[in-house]
């Protein structure tokens, strides 16, 4: 359910309306980031107003004890909902009422002593070397299409030999690529430069000889079928036609491809901060999970090289 408008007045919908606006225009959050914190406030909203046997108003949102915030996640986490989740949905109902503040609406002192669910950090499931090469290299058994095996391969290189998101890479357009490098768009569109190695730049050339659609300088270069924007979603299928046919576990994603790319590249004696400019990481925080990823591995395989392990 996302129609806040059902439990809410007029006013208060448009102020709704208005944050979720700013998000997008200025925060410049993800079309998903958006979608989420959306639902999160209806939700929030649906649950407020039951709880008051009301449409929820200012002035209703004006007197929230931190009570009722506690009350609503107690409501959530009773559905299942993961600690991450409801971070998440924290931190997007914070966001709203410092809108309403800063824009002289309502002020309301009860969120900043809610606290947040504590979120256990979750190690990254990285491939070994064989399985991500053994991933992409299989594409061309499985796939008919000359051009559709090309493209695939091109896409998922990219994940595992560039350390490239998904979404990233299927928004890269000709123009992005020079001679030996990539100019990639990432999160909050920050821009930064990947090395384009021999292998992707093969994968790649391959892929643009195949195509059987015009391509426009700046527009993504990966099509579907139809000639349309490739959809992360056929990617991700193909990747769990790819993983049923090598027997991988479900954790292997495109997204592993890029987990991967960051722990093979440290095990062979890359440094953090460099490996967090190529990840587009806007903390050098984030990067050093995979220093503990890369450790787990290491004594995962002493203990099955070691006679006494």
């Amino acid at each position: 359910m996302s129609d806040f408008s059902l439990y809410s007045d007029k006013k208060t919908t448009t102020h709704i309306k208005s944050w979720l606006s700013e998000m997008k225009s200025v925060r410049r959050l993800a079309a998903n980031s958006i979608d989420a914190y959306q639902r999160d406030i209806a939700q929030f909203i649906a649950f407020i107003a039951k709880h008051y046997q009301a449409r929820v108003d200012l002035k209703i949102l004006q007197d929230l004890k931190p009570t009722d915030f506690r009350s609503f996640l107690a409501y959530r986490r009773n559905q299942n909902v993961s600690s991450r989740s409801l971070a998440r949905t924290l931190s997007a109902l914070k966001s709203f009422f410092i809108y309403l503040e800063r824009q002289n609406i309502i002020k309301n002192e009860s969120l900043s002593i809610v606290r947040s669910p504590k979120i256990g950090k979750s190690l990254p499931k990285a491939l070994s070397v064989d399985e991500a090469k053994n991933t992409i290299a299989l594409i061309d058994e499985l796939e008919e299409s000359p051009w559709v095996s090309a493209r695939d391969i091109a896409v998922l290189s990219l994940c595992y030999g560039a350390g490239l998101r998904i979404s990233e890479a299927l928004a890269l357009s000709k123009s992005d690529i020079e001679a030996n490098a990539m100019r990639i768009i990432g999160k909050g569109n920050k821009m930064r430069l990947v090395p384009l190695m021999q292998p992707i730049e093969k994968a790649i050339k391959s892929y643009l000889k195949l195509c059987p659609f015009p391509l426009n300088a700046k527009e993504p270069m990966f099509k579907g079928v139809k000639g349309g924007v490739l959809s992360a979603r056929l990617i991700q299928r193909r990747v769990v036609q790819l993983r049923s046919a090598l027997g991988l576990p479900p954790s292997a994603t495109p997204h592993a491809l890029r987990h991967s790319f960051a722990t093979h590249l440290l095990s062979k004696g890359g440094d953090l901060r460099t490996i967090q400019e190529l990840l587009g990481h806007a903390s050098l925080s984030t990067t050093q999970i995979y220093t503990k990823v890369d450790s787990e591995q290491l004594l995962e395989s002493y203990q099955k090289a070691h006679p006494r392990g």
